[in-house]
């Protein structure tokens, strides 16, 4: 499963994760399936964010991308502290982005630009505040599926 993406492509996206999440108050996680887990790419997310206690952090400014790589499937899901605060449009904006490197085969490209527009957003509202605590791991997590 760790063979999706080259040792490099990996580094790129975590040190992505590292650099929005340096910004921010907010938790970017990337899940990362062969297959869906569940019936669509929103149940898949939806399923990973209460796993990996995503749903748990203070501000409750948690972003999760989940992408299940043989389904051509990808979800992009916030808590419900973000929700509240950005515009309707935004998580469409965010996907159409990460779509145009999906479809030109770059997934690695699709997901960095993904997290550096959430993690913009996040910024705008969620600032990185002095006490901030990273509360989850930037790591890339490959599910079972």
């Amino acid at each position: 499963m760790t063979d999706i993406f080259t040792t490099s492509e990996q580094e790129r996206i975590v040190q992505a994760i590292s650099v929005a999440e340096s910004k921010t108050s907010g938790e970017i996680r990337l899940v990362v399936d062969q297959k869906l887990a569940g019936a669509s790419a929103i149940e898949g997310a939806i399923y990973y964010f209460r796993k990996l206690d995503m749903d748990k952090t203070v501000l409750k400014n948690g972003v999760l991308i989940y992408l299940a790589v043989d389904d051509h499937a990808f979800a992009i899901i916030g808590d419900s502290g973000i929700n509240t605060k950005v515009g309707d449009d935004f998580w469409n904006e965010t996907k159409e982005q990460m779509a145009t490197f999906f479809k030109a085969g770059s997934l690695a490209d699709g997901l960095v630009a993904g997290i550096h527009h959430a993690g913009e957003q996040l910024q705008r509202f969620f600032p990185s505040r002095p006490d901030d605590v990273n509360e989850l791991p930037d790591d890339i997590y490959f599910g079972k599926n």
